[in-house]
């Protein structure tokens, strides 16, 4: 969300982007206790809804923790699933300090090799107190060094938890659905059919990072309920 430098940025509804202004309701970060968990449990409950059980449940679970992320259960088939913080947003995201958000997700093998990464390390800026506009800094410096990261062929996640809050225009979770993450430039959204009248695919691409993100809503949950919510369309920038 994408590795080099940034993470893989999943929340916001469609059509509620846009830079961060003096408007905003989160223009600072909130104190880390906001952003934690009732406890580590809980957390590893959270990141494992986001996939079906055949593959939760052999996957890798990592954990926010003082320092960062740390693996807490070591999995055995490639799969790595974590809940996300609103730092995975796009750094011209307004929800980008939103406390209150957690994307539980799964990513495949070749997510976890080319996306995850970028994520953790942006994490890692975050609670040592790197600002926002550092970040943002950051970021473009390395797509103009030409080493920035991106997606490996293959790299997608699973986002099935009917648990997560994905930021306020969305209110909870969205809608199940699997994310695939490409290189812009690979093949844009409508040579997909994306963001088209009908058609159930969507895609964004984030202003300051050379990826776009295409998404497909799915019938049921992790859990396998049926999927009955009509929730805002929400998009990865």
């Amino acid at each position: 969300m994408r590795n080099m430098i940034t993470g893989v940025t999943l929340m916001v509804a469609l059509g509620a982007g846009g830079a961060a202004t003096a408007k905003t309701k989160y223009p600072v970060m909130a104190p880390l206790a906001q952003y934690a968990m009732a406890s580590e449990a809980a957390e590893v409950a959270l990141a494992r809804s986001a996939a079906p059980p055949s593959i939760a449940r052999d996957a890798s679970v990592m954990t926010l923790g003082e320092h960062g992320y740390e693996t807490v259960v070591k999995g055995s088939n490639g799969f790595v699933c974590i809940v996300e913080r609103s730092w995975a947003n796009g750094v011209l995201e307004e929800g980008f300090w939103n406390p209150k958000l957690r994307g539980p997700l799964c990513l495949n093998p070749a997510a976890a090799r080319s996306v995850l990464p970028a994520y953790l390390e942006r994490t890692g800026w975050v609670l040592n107190g790197v600002s926002r506009a550092e970040i943002e800094r950051r970021v473009r410096a390395a797509v103009a060094a030409g080493q920035y990261t991106l997606p490996e062929i293959g790299a997608m996640c699973f986002m099935l938890s009917r648990n997560g809050y994905l930021g306020d225009e969305a209110g909870g979770p969205w809608h199940p659905h699997l994310m695939f993450f490409l290189p812009t430039g690979a093949g844009g959204p409508l040579s997909w059919g994306a963001n088209l009248d009908g058609a159930p695919l969507f895609a964004s691409s984030d202003p300051v990072e050379p990826v776009t993100i295409f998404f497909v809503p799915v019938a049921k949950w992790s859990d396998g309920t049926p999927d009955t919510g009509s929730g805002a369309v929400h998009r990865h920038v």
